[in-house]
């Protein structure tokens, strides 16, 4: 097994379209977004004599206030017949003893970049379940969980793309479906996708309107212009806007790759939260992915809005729940301590997650 540096972007494009769990935090193109943004990348992959590439990692160096380290969203990615837990694996590969091998070589790789330049810590998000197992898996390897996210969901709400549009609708919540069919036929309210990186500016203008309200931390312009940059000579990005009376009142930006359509980003005009537009937009979206012949429509992040009333996220969340689908929870953040200035980050971001309420 060895780990060597990808720069081929077919074969890693190729090579996540067999994979089952993904997003974009793994793509190409998130790579060259975060060049654009000024941070230093890998790409990563591991290869065997047997099978050749079997796992791939965007690593991304980042260098903040709280401290300078290394992070992978939502990686590592390995091929599906490795995390098949049902199926047979070549060569009598047991899911754990791989998962663990493939861990353990990236982890020594990383350790060897880090000391080069000069990160206190390695911070992973990994799209392993949530299980005993795969908390076992990094807890023997030396990781240990980490006080906050790293900036991607540790739990998501999918929706199968599978059925028919009618199917579709009659699986929403009764007044998300009657909400969409509402807003259809307002005559005051109309729906229309962009590809132009100037709306982008129309988008962030909206969205500041409800940071205003909201008060939390929002991505900057040139953090949402970049996005945008990095996917859309592929032609997977779009912005869809709402118009209520003439006036684009809510917006979203979701970006189309390797048959997953992921709601990323979105903002509603606060005094405008009666007017259904949202659901119709979220609608619109949904069969745009279809469309594309995706088939998975991520929501992008969800907390159980029964078990959390209180959390941010709860309202949003039981939004994207009306349009149908089911929960995916994911292994929380692992980092991997490199010196002792990893535990001044620890407490930074231990009292910002009780401050934010998260």
């Amino acid at each position: 097994m060895e780990v060597k540096e990808i720069q081929n972007k077919k074969e890693w494009e190729d090579f996540l379209l067999s994979c089952q769990d993904k997003t974009f935090l793994q793509s190409w193109n998130w790579g060259e977004f975060n060049k654009l943004m000024g941070n230093k990348i890998w790409r990563l992959g591991v290869y065997e004599s047997d099978t050749g590439l079997t796992s791939v990692a965007l690593v991304v160096k980042i260098q903040a206030k709280r401290g300078t380290f290394l992070v992978i969203q939502h990686g590592f990615s390995m091929s599906e017949i490795l995390l098949n837990k049902s199926g047979s694996f070549p060569q009598g590969i047991k899911p754990y003893e791989q998962n663990r091998e493939v861990l353990r070589k990236v982890r020594d790789k990383l350790k060897e970049i880090a000391r080069e330049e000069g990160c206190s810590f390695i911070r992973v998000a990994p799209l392993l379940e949530r299980s005993g197992e795969n908390i076992k898996l990094f807890k023997d390897l030396g990781f240990r969980e980490a006080p906050i996210h790293a900036s991607a969901y540790e739990a998501t709400w999918k929706l199968d793309l599978s059925l028919p549009e009618e199917e579709l609708l009659k699986n929403m919540r009764k007044t998300t479906r009657y909400l969409i069919r509402q807003a259809q036929k307002n005559a005051n309210i109309e729906t229309f996708r962009r590809q132009n990186i100037d709306d982008v500016d129309i988008f962030y203008q909206i969205h500041q309107e409800v940071v205003k309200i909201q008060k939390f931390i929002p991505f900057s312009l040139e953090y949402l212009k970049n996005e945008f940059s990095a996917f859309l000579p592929d032609d997977r990005v779009s912005l869809f806007f709402g118009k209520y009376r003439g006036k684009i009142i809510a917006a979203a930006f979701v970006i189309f790759w390797s048959n997953i359509g992921f709601y990323h980003h979105a903002a509603l005009l606060p005094k405008y939260h009666k007017i259904p537009i949202a659901y119709l937009l979220q609608w619109e979206a949904i069969k745009e992915a279809k469309k594309r012949g995706c088939k998975l429509y991520d929501f992008w992040g969800y907390v159980n809005p029964r078990e959390n009333p209180k959390h941010p996220w709860a309202g949003p969340t039981f939004f994207k729940m009306g349009f149908g689908g089911r929960p995916y929870e994911y292994l929380k953040t692992q980092d991997f301590p490199l010196s002792k200035k990893y535990w001044l980050t620890y407490i930074f971001e231990k009292l910002r997650k009780t401050k934010r309420g998260l």
